[in-house]
């Protein structure tokens, strides 16, 4: 017999985690101490307490966890695990994309994560099926592309659900929310102005929108129809609908715009659409149009002038027409809170209006996060007119 390796990075112990996991794996049996303690008996391996305590968790991510990237995952901080074609790992937690130390070894082990993890979740990523959007059972997004589509090899993205829900306050405190528009954002949430909360990926527009929510009164009641259930507000009155995708034939799949039709006969004092990336948006701009004060959502943009046309692009998926999109986007949206992600800090850049230049919908930028602080730009004057003068009173005097 041998000794177990300790230190959960090294090769040796990899191979240990790994027969263990598949002589468990092979009898269906839990991956309890007595039974990793007698299935490394039986690959010649002797272990002392410690060992057996590396092993438990090792031999845990591997049947039921994200195998040797979990450590990553359950570091304080981090927002995302990448595996690109060939096992490189990269991490961000919290100050931009690093390399991680640990790399898998290649198509051998990426290819079988990814599809044991989408299994997990319900979902299936073979060739037929060549890549998966889903939630893992502890609320982690999981993405996976394979081969062919992913000509270098399996690409796994993981990313982490917050532990912590930040407040409105801790972003004002943070800096998230930069000095003076704490008061106009309160403002546009207490008199109910609908909004869209625009960013790029992984800029913080789910944990904007989910402090914004947090402002809500607690006599009102908020519903929430999201494609993959992210959002989390600190409110006693939630009401959460999320997708369902379709079985290995294709069936069972409810759509968002199935939901958006539930939760308007659930009696929604807000309503909520989670992000769009494609043809549900034309659900979100229904939803902002139900005649529902302060409804919200978020999208992708790369500023919140870019709104117009990035919903354009992506209703046309649905073959809604452009003048549709704009119809609606004035009707229904008053203000777009637009987040970015600038030297690994996230936060909240620009506050701008919806507003029409004759038929088109156009989004003007009202107050402009600079390095010297706020500047007014041209939609302040709007946002006066929808708010009042007391929530910008503090503003008067910024420059233009």
């Amino acid at each position: 017999m041998s000794a177990l390796p300790v230190g959960r990075h090294e090769e040796g112990f990899a191979g240990v985690v790994e027969a263990v996991r598949e002589r468990l794996a092979r009898t269906g049996t839990a991956p309890d101490p007595p039974a990793v303690a007698a299935a490394a008996r039986a690959e010649g391996v002797v272990l002392g307490a410690t060992d057996l305590l590396a092993l438990l968790d090792g031999v845990g991510a591997a049947l039921l966890g994200a195998g040797r990237l979990q450590p990553l995952l359950e570091v304080p901080g981090t927002t995302d695990v990448l595996v690109n074609g060939g096992g490189a790992v990269w991490v961000d937690d919290g100050a931009g994309l690093r390399r991680a130390e640990v790399s898998l070894a290649g198509e051998d082990e990426v290819r079988p994560l990814a599809v044991r993890l989408a299994a997990g979740a319900g979902r299936r990523l073979d060739e037929a099926s060549p890549y998966v959007d889903a939630r893992l059972p502890d609320g982690t997004r999981l993405h996976a592309v394979l081969p062919p589509l992913a000509p270098d090899g399996t690409h796994l993205s993981l990313r982490v659900p917050a532990v912590r829900r930040l407040g409105f306050a801790e972003l004002e405190g943070s800096g998230a929310v930069p000095a003076g528009l704490g008061p106009v954002l309160r403002a546009v949430v207490a008199q109910r102005l609908s909004l869209l909360v625009s960013g790029g990926t992984g800029s913080g527009k789910t944990t904007v929108l989910q402090a914004l929510l947090g402002l809500v009164p607690a006599h009102e009641r908020i519903v929430l129809v999201e494609d993959a259930g992210e959002l989390r507000p600190e409110h006693p009155h939630v009401v959460r609908l999320e997708a369902r995708h379709g079985n290995v034939e294709g069936r069972g799949a409810v759509g968002l715009d199935d939901l958006v039709r539930q939760a308007l006969r659930m009696r929604p004092d807000r309503l909520v659409v989670g992000e769009c990336r494609g043809a549900e948006v034309r659900d979100l701009l229904a939803a902002l149009n139900t005649g529902h004060a302060g409804g919200a959502g978020t999208l992708h943009a790369n500023t919140a002038a870019d709104v117009p046309v990035r919903l354009h692009a992506l209703a046309a998926t649905a073959g809604v027409a452009p003048a549709v999109v704009d119809a609606q986007l004035r009707a229904g949206v008053d203000v777009v809170v637009h987040v970015e992600r600038s030297a690994g800090v996230r936060g909240v850049a620009q506050v701008a209006v919806v507003d029409a230049e004759g038929e088109r919908a156009v989004v003007v930028p009202a107050l402009v996060r600079t390095d010297r602080g706020l500047r007014r730009a041209p939609g302040f004057g709007r946002l006066r007119e929808r708010l009042g003068p007391g929530p910008l009173a503090h503003l008067e005097g910024v420059p233009a």
